[in-house]
């Protein structure tokens, strides 16, 4: 079995403090190599060198690509921008775009980078799921939007009509409402081009927004110079990107960091060409994403964990898919969620019966603050779960907190802040200038932190049972989902304030075509078996109760990609808990 190329991959050293109180600093020894200040000067890039190269391109009506060149962009993004600076935006005046990934959102995005005007994707949820619109209507009020774009007037018009008030323009595919995309795309390219002269590394490109699943979405500025940098460290990190153009598939949304920051970028500031992937893992979708996966050779490919789950099944089962999936691909990643062992194991295995060798699995950690590329992990793990080391240019802080180690990043790709919130902005960041991840890692190998880092919990998800024992929330429920092998595809982790840990269990496929006694045996079984290989207290699931309904966007339950808030979760559910504890629900016991 041949290895990874190593010119492939980074090969980092690193300087490494330990102070007395137990902290440790813990940087590369090389630099952040050198790039270019602003995502225009990309785009120019790639203009010049690659008019022709397809840039980016989406199926038509289920039918053939429609692509966009290199050229043809810089373009559009010229006239669009024109447009937008005629229609009033800048930078004080963002344009807010509220629909999903497509060709006309990325268009809109380039004439905004290009000419200086900032912009904040929103997830469609909130508009289209949420009913009272609370949360769009809070980032209406903050960012003051000069127009609103929404690619069905009809599908979002009850979410524009509640921000209305705020007398902005609003740009539609049939106009419904306000103006065309059609008519943007006939402004003055020269103008345009001048207004680009203005871009620094300074100017803001987007605001993009945490969950807010407690309280009101934060916008995190996103400069060109953070964004520039994170790409940076993306290329250092993964050097195949520049021995030829990446190819994406992509369905993730832009509106979250991981695709619309590190995915989305790392395609144009190469070079490459994003399909956009209107197939997703949800059910009715997949077929769409292996339609594209036969025609689309990736270098790099990304998927969540439930997505892993999906794809690994089909690529067992059609070896002509995984030859074609497989003949380009640099790396597979995952993110968004803990992958569990078995899933891992039958990625790894089919990679290797079809290319006769190793292709890197791997995940990362990172967080919208952040752009979100922070740390990476490049060699070959036999366990899931190894987030890696930090990239070039940062600077990472371990900082002993409740028995684990909380993570702090200083450097050029963390945010200056959060627009028109200082005092969250100067809560963020501790005295030294760190920003605060909210993250614990545990080290892999605790002599050698070259060997990279576990994830190890949020720090505020983290609770005491009444033996005053800290459980470390996402370390137990990573470990539950992996050993109830496949039954569950989420948990949410109970106990504070009391005696032991215990779970609501969200149930995968699988579990739901079972009769409810072979199911009631089945999760006794796997509860039984994994606490008996617990540790202690705080490491074994005692109990559980299997949730029936969804979590609910609304109450804060879970975030637009699709993660549990655990501490809403818990909240939303006390009475089931307590009655969990005290044994008055349909209980699973270990």
């Amino acid at each position: 079995m041949s290895a990874l190329d190593p010119t492939d991959f980074w090969a980092p050293t690193f300087d490494i403090v330990t102070r007395e109180d137990g902290t440790i600093i813990m940087e590369q020894t090389a630099p952040l190599p050198a790039h270019l200040p602003t995502l225009a000067d990309y785009l120019d890039k790639w203009a010049d060198a690659s008019p022709q190269q397809p840039w980016i391109a989406r199926r038509q009506d289920g039918g053939d690509w429609r692509k966009i060149s290199y050229g043809d962009a810089r373009d559009m993004a010229r006239r669009i921008g024109a447009s937008l600076l005629d229609m009033g935006l800048g930078p004080d005046r963002p344009l807010l775009i509220l629909s999903g990934n497509s060709l006309e959102h990325a268009l809109l995005g380039a004439a905004c980078f290009y000419v200086g005007i900032p912009y904040a994707p929103v997830s469609p949820a909130y508009s289209l799921v949420s009913k009272d619109h609370a949360k769009l209507k809070d980032i209406a009020r903050l960012l003051k939007p000069g127009a609103v774009y929404a690619e069905d007037g009809a599908a979002f018009a009850p979410a524009i009509a509640a921000i209305s008030q705020l007398d902005l323009g609003v740009i539609t595919q049939d106009g419904q409402g306000g103006t065309t995309f059609e008519a943007l795309t006939k402004g003055d390219a020269n103008k345009g081009a001048a207004a680009r002269k203005d871009v620094t590394g300074e100017t803001v490109v987007k605001y993009l927004f945490t969950s807010g699943s407690t309280g009101s979405p934060k916008a995190v500025i996103n400069t060109n110079e953070m964004i520039c940098a994170m790409q940076a460290m993306v290329r250092d990190c993964y050097r195949f990107l520049e021995k030829r153009p990446p190819v994406v598939l992509d369905w993730a949304p832009w509106n979250h960091t991981a695709a619309g920051n590190k995915v989305f970028y790392l395609v144009m500031t190469n070079g490459g060409t994003y399909y956009i992937d209107d197939g997703k893992p949800a059910p009715g979708k997949l077929d769409e994403t292996l339609r594209n996966l036969r025609e689309i050779a990736c270098t790099w490919y990304f998927n969540v964990p439930v997505g892993w789950d999906s794809l690994v099944a089909a690529l067992e089962d059609d070896p002509k898919l995984a030859k074609t999936f497989f003949s380009e691909l640099g790396m597979m990643f995952y993110a968004g969620a803990g992958m569990a062992q078995h899933t891992w194991d039958r990625l790894r295995a089919i990679a290797r019966k079809t290319t006769g060798r190793e292709v890197l699995l791997s995940t990362s950690l990172g967080a919208t603050e952040t752009a979100p590329f922070a740390l990476s992990c490049t060699k070959v793990q036999e366990f899931a779960g190894n987030v890696g080391v930090p990239a070039a240019g940062l600077s990472l802080k371990l900082v002993p907190n409740g028995g684990k180690l909380e993570l702090r990043l200083k450097g050029p790709s963390i945010t200056p802040g959060y627009y028109g919130d200082p005092a969250k902005t100067a809560e963020a960041f501790d005295e030294e200038g760190y920003y605060c991840m909210g993250d614990a890692l545990r080290p892999a190998d605790p002599n050698d932190l070259s060997k990279g880092f576990f994830f190890d919990g949020r720090v505020a998800e983290n609770f005491k049972l009444t033996t005053g024992t800290w459980v470390a929330v996402g370390a137990v429920r990573a470990s539950l989902v992996d050993a109830m092998d496949g039954l569950i595809r989420d948990a949410v982790i109970t106990g504070e304030d009391e005696g032991e840990v215990g779970a609501l269990l969200f149930l995968a496929d699988r579990a739901r075509k079972m009769s409810p006694e072979e199911l009631n045996a089945a999760l006794s079984q796997k509860l039984t078996e994994a606490a008996a290989k617990g540790t202690g207290s705080a490491s074994r699931v005692k109990r559980a109760v299997v949730l029936t309904e969804e979590p609910r966007f609304d109450m804060g339950e879970i975030t637009e990609k699709g993660s549990l808030n655990q501490r809403a979760m818990r909240k939303n559910h006390a009475q089931l808990i307590a009655a969990m504890y005290r044994g008055q629900a349909d209980i699973i016991l270990a």
